[in-house]
Formats: structure tokens, sequence, C-alpha cells
């Protein structure tokens, strides 16, 4: 048994990204099934419990279709461009020159009224 490679001829594998779209629709899912559940533990009638359940299906297979279109329609767009994919942004991740930032100001010393 050999062990394993390290260096530079070590094969480099990309860590796989998660498919937040799969998830948004999983938990979706999992709430169309657990609402009227939940509805019918607190003594909701069975016709209200089923017409949640519809509604909420309905509202998951529109935004399912709508994550799915939208995925697609950035991947198009970089790669049309050929840019490499964008740089995160949050609350460290900020573009820009900064100007917007708070802090102490370089200016005049002069006393305020």
């Amino acid at each position: 048994m050999s062990a394993p490679r390290t260096g530079p001829e070590a094969p480099r594998t990309t860590p796989p990204t998660p498919d937040t779209a799969t998830d948004v629709v999983r938990w979706a899912a999992f709430s169309c099934v657990l609402v009227p559940v939940v509805l019918l533990w607190y003594g909701s009638s069975l016709a209200g419990a089923a017409g949640t359940a519809f509604g909420l299906a309905a509202v998951t297979a529109v935004c399912r279709v709508l994550l799915r279109r939208s995925e697609q329609g950035a991947a198009r767009l970089r790669a049309e461009e050929g840019a490499p994919p964008a740089p995160p942004r949050g609350r460290h991740h900020r573009a820009g020159t900064g100007a917007h930032r708070g802090g102490r100001h370089s200016g005049g010393s002069t006393p305020v009224d």
C-alpha cells in the first residue's frame, strides 16, 4: 500500500459547489408537508390543510422555475463575458474604494458650534 501523493504531482480536485436552489426547493417541499400536518394537529379542517398544501406546492413550483431560469441566465452571462466568477460580496467583501466607510475623517480642525 502506498502513501497518499502530495506535492505538485498530486491531482487537484475542486470542492463541490453547493446547489443553493436545490436546497431552497428541498426546504420548501419539506414545509409543504409539515405545514398541513401542523394545521391538522391544531384542529384545522382537512380541506383547509389540503388547500394550504396545494397553495404551498404551487408557490414552490413557481419559485423553483424562477430560480432555475435565474441560474441559467447568470451562467450564460458569465460564459459570454468569459470572466471568472464574481468575487464574494457581503459584510467583509465590499466592492468599491471605501468612500462610504465609517471612522474618523481627516479634515479641518475647526470646532463645531
